[in-house]
C-alpha cells in the first residue's frame, strides 16, 4: 500500500482545519427539514413546515461558510486538487448547496406549497448527495490525509 500524501490544511484555526468543523452544522439541518417536510406532509400541522424553513436558512448560511472554507483549501493547494476525491466533493456539495438554496427560497411559500412537492423533493435529493460527498471528503482526509498532521 502506498503512503499517502499528507497535505495540509489553508484555512485553519491553531492547526486544526475549519472546513469538517463546520460541515457537520448543514448536514444535520439538511437532514432535519427533509424529516420535518415528512412530518409535515403526514400531519399538515404548520409547525413542522416553520422548522424546515429555518433548518434549510441555517443549513444554508453554515453551508456556505463551509463550502468557503473548503474552496479556500481546494484553491490555495495543488495536491488537494489532485486528489482523486476532490473534484467530485466539490461538484457534488456545490449541487447539494443550491439545491438546499433553491429549497430554501421554495419554503417561503405558503405552507402546503413550500413543501409538496417540490420542497420535499428537493430535501430528499439534497439529503441523497451528502453520504456520496461525505464518503468522499472521508476519503480526502483518511486515505489522501488532507488537512492531517503527521
Amino acid at each position: 500500500m502506498q503512503e499517502a500524501v499528507r497535505v495540509r490544511s489553508t484555512a485553519q484555526i491553531e492547526g486544526h482545519p475549519i472546513h469538517p468543523m463546520l460541515v457537520p452544522i448543514p448536514i444535520a439541518c439538511f437532514a432535519g427539514a427533509l424529516l420535518t417536510d415528512i412530518v409535515y406532509t403526514v400531519t399538515a400541522e404548520i409547525m413542522w413546515a416553520n422548522f424546515s424553513a429555518w433548518l434549510l436558512v441555517v443549513g444554508v448560511i453554515f453551508g456556505v461558510l463551509a463550502a468557503i472554507a473548503g474552496l479556500i483549501d481546494f484553491l490555495s493547494n495543488r495536491l488537494v486538487r489532485e486528489q482523486a476525491p476532490a473534484w467530485p466533493h466539490l461538484i457534488g456539495n456545490a449541487v447539494a448547496l443550491i439545491l438546499a438554496f433553491f429549497n430554501a427560497l421554495i419554503h417561503t411559500r405558503d405552507a402546503w406549497t413550500s413543501v409538496w412537492p417540490l420542497g420535499l423533493v428537493l430535501s430528499v435529493l439534497t439529503v441523497l448527495i451528502l453520504p456520496v460527498t461525505g464518503w468522499l471528503g472521508w476519503a480526502m482526509v483518511y486515505r489522501h490525509g488532507v488537512g492531517v498532521e503527521r
